[in-house]
């Protein structure tokens, strides 16, 4: 079987627009945040070069000084983030007269050149997602992804049928099965609310709400990507916060932390357990990355606008995995 790590990802708008995800797995890649300057050269493997584009910061894997972003947003305010969507991700083979481009260009490739979502959608419309691996021995990463900005959201799915592009009114995104189906399964909660219920059981019974929270009796706690899609969405939409930074940001994370993954809660093989490896919000407005890790729950924060983004060298800031605790005597 192949592997299939749960992720979920979700956007939040008060004063400014924030973009974020989780990142579940079992193992760590050291992964970093990573500032990728307007003039660091992105060489394209089906030829030509990424040279002038736009900067960006997201959580990525460094392989040969090439980050291999899994969520970004760029100086603009577009974010981007992809999802495992094993068994139904398919790539294609390189076609003459299309922009062919792999799943880990992906991203680069779109913050690189779009500053909002109508600028995707109209480059995607050329795009042929192909199936070549960043390196011979690494497997092609099966996904799926979100982009958002301020204004909109959408869905991109390269199937066996080909590309698809679907307008994301809840701005979530978790795994399988394909986006489509998530959305229609959510007409399964649309008793769900946030306000304590009123009996329509049976006028001749004498029922009682005994405690709080039963408005959304029924809302899943399970950990499948069709459940953790389900909270997600009904977590987000029915979020109130103020639109301070430190009020937005606290929310957001409580938002994601409803679907966080607890070390002995997912087994994956014996003795290891699927977590939440780490948790980003960023503010794509103002180009600050906000993350905490499993074993540090401190907020930490790397803002793209206190480097060079006209340089060529990426900027790399390791996560911060140990807890931090603030002592108050």
């Amino acid at each position: 079987m192949e592997e299939q790590n749960m992720c979920t990802a979700a956007t939040y708008k008060t004063k400014d627009f924030y973009f974020g995800r989780t990142l579940d797995y079992e193992i760590s890649y050291g992964d970093q945040v990573v500032i990728t300057p307007r003039n660091y050269v992105f060489d394209l493997r089906e030829g030509g070069q990424l040279k002038s584009h736009y900067a960006m910061i997201g959580m990525a894997c460094v392989m040969e000084n090439y980050p291999l972003y899994y969520d970004a947003v760029n100086e603009k305010g577009l974010g981007i983030a992809g999802l495992n969507f094993v068994g139904n991700a398919s790539y294609k083979k390189p076609v003459e007269g299309k922009d062919n481009i792999t799943q880990f260009e992906l991203i680069p490739w779109i913050l690189g050149k779009c500053a909002t979502v109508k600028e995707a959608r109209q480059l995607l419309k050329n795009m042929n997602l192909i199936d070549t691996p960043f390196l011979p021995d690494l497997p092609v990463a099966q996904l799926h992804w979100i982009i958002a900005d301020k204004e909109e959201c959408i869905t991109l799915e390269s199937l066996e049928e080909g590309m698809k592009i679907y307008d994301n009114p809840v701005g979530v995104l978790t795994n399988n099965p394909p986006f489509e189906q998530q959305m229609f399964m959510l007409n399964n909660y649309m008793g769900l609310s946030p306000k304590q219920p009123e009996n329509h059981f049976a006028d001749k019974l004498d029922l009682n709400m005994y405690s709080r929270g039963m408005g959304a009796l029924g809302l899943p706690g399970d950990l499948s990507s069709a459940s953790r899609f389900a909270r997600v969405a009904f977590t987000k939409m029915n979020a109130v916060s103020d639109d301070s930074e430190e009020e937005s940001v606290a929310q957001f994370f409580h938002i994601l932390g409803s679907v966080d993954q607890q070390r002995g809660c997912c087994e994956v093989s014996d003795g290891k357990y699927e977590i939440t490896i780490y948790t980003s919000c960023c503010n794509a407005s103002r180009g600050i990355y906000y993350y905490t890790t499993y074993s540090n729950s401190q907020i930490t924060a790397v803002d793209m606008h206190r480097e060079d983004l006209d340089g060529s060298v990426p900027v790399h800031y390791p996560m911060l995995t140990k807890q931090q605790i603030l002592w108050q005597n």
